[in-house]
């Protein structure tokens, strides 16, 4: 294991002063799985106030409770935590108390997955009490111990474990996955931050949506709009899954980017509110794109969403279903109101909702295709959709005794004109046109 320089340089002291220290949890885990580990988190039998004398002015006590403390290297800070073990838990997130321990083992047992309970020393000897390398090998996750007491313990570890299938497409064992059911309402008492977190990290994995085919029950503890979708007949011809596993087809047919990935998880949450049936026992979603964006705004809140990524989603789930003619003029409108970045994000949000639908009207990513190549070709010839691309500005019209209001009225309406090639955006031009206005 390629252990980096300065977390190598915290082991050696530690060791050196008569402690034993060991890399643990994720980093081990990623490591053996072949990717770059985020963070190395150290544990040592030192106890934290000796961990604070050996590293002396380099030491931070960030956490003394709980036996951590933060070294500063010049490699970035290290976590260092004593060796404990957790005393009873009451509100299903942290112990009321720790007891520090001598024992490595110990301290591994009251870790949550047993592919985050390995230690590996500078000697290359791994710890591995509970088969977490075997359940790496057989692509497993698995509960250390009594799964039922690991989620009573802290319910979030619910939500990490199904990230933890998501992102590193782990299978969850059988008794875990019958734990995680049985335990699922315990996220209830976590705060919507904590939730937050776990959840964005679970939605860009590469089996994201296996794991939402597989516990929908468990998102709805905190998003109980999604229950809805699950099984609902569309009863359309362009359909041929319910709008659950519609969402999850389309959300898969999306990179692993979070805007996006949200984007298509909500894009529908709408419909079970907005069907209909007509007089041919058609269904019908009049509207849906209206419902589910309100939906996907209080969905967003109730998590704590920051407002930026909150309403690019909500944006893009009000016009997913938003027709938008293959023309000049409508892709430069449409980058007046979204800018490029949504646009395209858009055209994969498009792409995505039709390949969730039946493959017969597949035929749409050809319009698609279209429209995004009326966007590179508007974006490589410079055009102008935006007030700051326009040749005149605010100045010119008040040098041509335009004030107030008037001003930004008239640049409005000349970007207008622009946008619908009935003026050029040529300076001469407009200023010609404003002067003939007036």
């Amino acid at each position: 294991m390629d252990i980096p320089e300065n977390v190598r340089a915290v082991l050696r002291t530690l060791e050196a002063a008569g402690h034993e220290a060991w890399c643990v949890g994720g980093c081990v885990r990623d490591a053996m799985l072949g990717k770059t580990p985020e963070d190395w988190d150290v544990t040592t039998s030192a106890p934290p106030q000796e961990t604070l004398t050996v590293f002396g002015s380099q030491a931070e006590p960030t956490g003394l409770k709980h036996g951590t403390v933060t070294v500063k290297t010049p490699g970035g800070p290290v976590e260092v935590t004593t060796y404990r073990i957790d005393g009873m838990y009451r509100d299903h997130r942290r112990p009321e108390s720790v007891t520090f321990t001598r024992s490595v083992e110990e301290d591994l047992a009251r870790r949550d997955f047993t592919v985050n309970a390995m230690a590996w020393n500078l000697r290359g000897e791994l710890r591995d009490p509970f088969g977490g390398r075997e359940d790496l090998r057989r692509g497993l996750l698995r509960c250390v111990g009594d799964p039922d007491r690991r989620f009573q313990e802290d319910a979030l570890r619910i939500l990490r474990g199904l990230r933890f299938s998501s992102a590193l497409g782990l299978a969850i064992e059988s008794g875990t996955a019958a734990a995680v059911l049985r335990n699922r309402e315990g996220l209830g008492d976590i705060a919507p931050e904590r939730i937050q977190v776990e959840f964005f990290k679970l939605l860009p994995g590469k089996q994201a949506a296996e794991v939402l085919r597989g516990y929908p029950e468990v998102f709805g503890v905190f998003w109980p709009e999604l229950l809805a979708m699950v099984g609902f007949d569309q009863r359309n011809r362009h359909h041929c899954y319910d709008v659950w596993e519609h969402t999850l087809h389309a959300l898969d047919a999306v990179p692993g980017d979070l805007v996006l990935r949200c984007t298509m998880l909500l894009h529908d949450v709408g419909k079970p509110d907005s069907f209909t049936l007509d007089e041919a026992g058609v269904g019908h979603f009049y509207g849906h794109p209206a419902v589910s964006r309100d939906l996907a705004d209080g969905m967003l809140r109730r998590l704590k969403c920051g407002t930026d990524f909150r309403e690019t989603v909500v944006r893009l789930v009000e016009w997913h279903d938003k027709d938008i003619p293959r023309t000049d003029k409508s892709i430069r409108r449409a980058l007046r109101i979204l800018g490029e970045e949504d646009l395209r994000r858009l055209i994969l949000v498009k792409r995505a909702d039709n390949l969730g639908q039946a493959p017969e009207f597949w035929e749409r990513q050809r319009e698609l295709d279209k429209a995004e190549k009326i966007l590179d070709k508007l974006l490589a010839e410079d055009a102008c959709f935006s007030l700051k691309q326009l040749a005149v500005k605010g100045g010119d019209l008040l040098a041509l005794g335009f004030s107030g209001p008037a001003v930004g009225a008239a640049l409005e309406e000349l970007l207008e004109k622009v946008m619908d090639g009935a003026l050029p955006n040529e300076r001469g031009a407009l200023l010609a046109a404003l002067q003939k206005n007036r």
